[in-house]
């Protein structure tokens, strides 16, 4: 009934969303659009994720193992504002099917979209009490983390999630952490460069570049380095900056306007250790806070902009020697949430990303989620993961059966 209500208002959705994140009204609609897919998904597999599993029987001894999977009890899940419906419904979806209630703190930059969400559950006949929406900024947060629920699943930066497993800990609760990231990509020097140039600018730009797998570093083959510049800024001109509310907008206003001086800082120091700027730079006039999509070259490991999030519309592109210094430059990182590749060949592929130390790997694509797929990051970017079977059977705990007939 929530998947049936959701499907029925994705307009008026959409446009709340839009209202309060500035995210373009085309990108809130195809975010609600492929939620869609990620219930079902769940309402598929839960059942036989769920069920109790006999794993050994004994005749002679009358012996019979099982193991079953009770809820954890009560849910605690501090949202993100980025993609509020596709990083709630990861959670407190299989969090409900599998019997746990939910605490569920949606970001204070997106209240209205966690009351809709919180209405919808009341409408679909949730039990009250059972999906609580607690409504509040960084302090409501804490107290959620001290109360100790059975399980905490939080998106966020990697300063926030380091915090809150140190607060948690103590609670020997299940945690799950889905962090920041810092995802690179390879393009090799016999990759298809319009392919790539398409896929990487929509990868970096998408959602003003406000994605924890967003393409925030592409390292290019000397030999295909000016050509692909070339085509990737073209992609990058035809992208519409302006109204979100309008159909045609591809690039809106930074959702959180202290983002502005973070994506500044890191155009003037490319700047100063002699990057060359190729497009944008500037903040714009608001009102709201306005980003050019900016492409640097000539970049390097000393600047922050190739090191640290930007979580905007920014990015490097630096050339590389071959498929041994890209991995080199790829892993050389605190971050490991995705990385992509673009050779022709699938097997060469598969080797590259074989050897970089990341939850999700690309070929021939980036920036992409599937329900299937679990989702999970390396290092600073996270702990455990949701979607896939796994991240259903993770809002549950097994209890082993040793059952002998007398």
């Amino acid at each position: 009934r929530f998947r049936h209500a959701v499907s029925q208002e994705i307009e008026r959705l959409a446009e709340v969303l839009t209202a309060e994140t500035g995210k373009p009204i085309r990108q809130a609609r195809a975010e609600l659009d492929a939620t869609l897919p990620r219930i079902d998904f769940f309402l598929e597999h839960a059942t036989e994720a769920l069920a109790d599993e006999v794993v050994h029987t004994d005749a002679s001894s009358g012996l019979e193992e099982r193991i079953s999977h009770e809820p954890l009890g009560v849910v605690g899940n501090i949202s993100a504002w980025n993609y509020p419906w596709f990083v709630g419904t990861n959670v407190f979806v299989p969090a409900l099917i599998a019997g746990n209630a939910v605490l569920y703190k949606p970001s204070e930059f997106a209240t209205l979209t966690g009351a809709e969400i919180a209405r919808l559950w009341t409408e679909a006949g949730v039990p009250e009490g059972v999906f609580q929406t607690l409504v509040g900024g960084g302090p409501l947060g804490r107290a959620l983390v001290e109360l100790g629920p059975d399980g905490l699943f939080f998106t966020g930066s990697f300063a926030t999630g380091r915090a809150i497993a140190q607060a948690y800990g103590p609670h020997m609760g299940r945690l799950q952490l889905e962090l920041g990231g810092k995802d690179p990509a390879y393009v090799a020097p016999d990759a298809d460069v319009a392919v790539a140039a398409a896929s990487l600018a929509d990868g970096a730009f998408y959602n003003n570049g406000q994605s924890c797998c967003s393409v925030e570093r592409i390292y290019v083959h000397e030999t295909l380095h000016d050509t692909f510049v070339e085509a990737f800024v073209e992609q990058v001109d035809a992208m519409v900056m302006g109204d979100p509310t309008d159909g045609s907008t591809y690039l809106g206003p930074l959702t959180r306007s202290a983002q502005l001086a973070v994506l500044e800082a890191q155009v003037a120091d490319a700047t100063a250790r002699g990057a060359t700027l190729v497009r944008g730079g500037n903040a714009l006039p608001g009102p709201g806070a306005w980003m050019q999509p900016t492409v640097f070259t000539g970049v390097d490991h000393s600047m922050a902009l190739m090191r640290d999030e930007s979580f905007g519309p920014l990015i490097g592109i630096q050339s590389t020697s071959g498929d041994e210094q890209a991995v080199e430059l790829m892993d050389d990182t605190e971050f490991g949430l995705t990385a992509g590749v673009f050779p022709p060949s699938q097997e060469r592929a598969e080797a590259i990303l074989s050897r970089l130390d990341v939850g999700s790997a690309y070929w021939t694509c980036c920036d992409r989620v599937s329900p299937r797929l679990p989702w999970s990051g390396r290092r600073h970017s996270g702990v455990e993961s949701t979607l896939s079977v796994s991240g259903i059977t993770a809002f549950s705990r097994p209890k082993g059966w040793h059952l002998r007939a007398s």
